[in-house]
């Protein structure tokens, strides 16, 4: 006879597992650049409130262009490599920033890096990485990807795959995907759903072209929403209808 399944192995299996991409940006002042204790505590509490009342496993990517905004800050100076290289340090900066913010509101984190750097977090191993989620850590995916060339949506979309998530969450500044910029042009309408072949052929800016082609490769829904407004983590965590579903 067939040995039968753990009560706890099928509790495991039908929790659901989330990446949600947060940006650089998200923790900075208006008008200015690094980190901002006013918005590090206020995101590391709608974390906080979302992941003790939503049953789910959770990783996070951040980005790092509150610190350096890679080429673009490099000025045509900095070589592209290094000035990428230099970006993935600045994710590890804010990783470790958030990290530091979650435990503070009695939440374990642990702070996985594409990079070696043993002193500051653990490297990314794919297993030890769904271990700590089993054990309802929030793991922080730093780094990247851990090379040039690829954005930090890329690296979500990567990470979300790798661990099986069953949807990559997108908070971002704006109450989701638009027909155009809504900063520009205040006749943009908000779009509530599109498939990634209409994302990727009318060339939406709100996640670069690898990133959603490795999401509809692994037929990996998005869900891009306002992270500034209250609860909005939550809702998209329990699959609420909130800002745009890319699937």
């Amino acid at each position: 006879m067939p040995a039968k399944k753990s009560k706890t192995a099928t509790k495991i299996k039908k929790i659901k597992t989330m990446v949600l991409k947060l940006s650089g940006e998200s923790l900075q002042k208006k008008n200015s650049r690094g980190i901002d204790p006013i918005a590090l505590k206020s995101i590391a509490k709608e974390l906080a409130t979302a992941h003790k009342s939503v049953k789910c496993r959770l990783g996070i990517v951040i980005g790092g262009g509150n610190i350096w905004r890679g080429v673009k800050d490099g000025g045509g100076i900095i070589d592209r490599v290094i000035a990428d290289n230099m970006g993935m340090l600045a994710t590890v900066i804010n990783a470790l920033a958030l990290q530091s913010a979650l435990e503070e509101e009695g939440i374990t984190t642990r702070v996985l890096t594409a990079i070696d750097m043993a002193s500051l977090g653990e490297p990314f191993i794919r297993r030890k990485a769904l271990r700590h989620l089993e054990k309802g850590r929030i793991v922080i995916f730093a780094g990247g990807t851990g090379n040039p060339f690829f954005t930090t949506d890329s690296a979500a979309a990567l990470r979300a795959s790798e661990i099986g998530a069953n949807m990559l969450l997108k908070a971002t500044q704006v109450d989701g995907v638009y027909c155009s910029d809504p900063k520009k042009n205040k006749k943009a309408k908000l779009i509530c759903k599109i498939t990634y072949g209409e994302a990727i052929e009318k060339n939406l800016k709100f996640m670069d072209t690898a990133a959603l082609a490795l999401c509809l490769e692994n037929r990996l829904p998005i869900k891009v929403f306002n992270l500034h407004k209250k609860g909005n983590i939550k809702q998209a965590m329990l699959g609420k209808n909130v800002g745009t579903t890319i699937y």
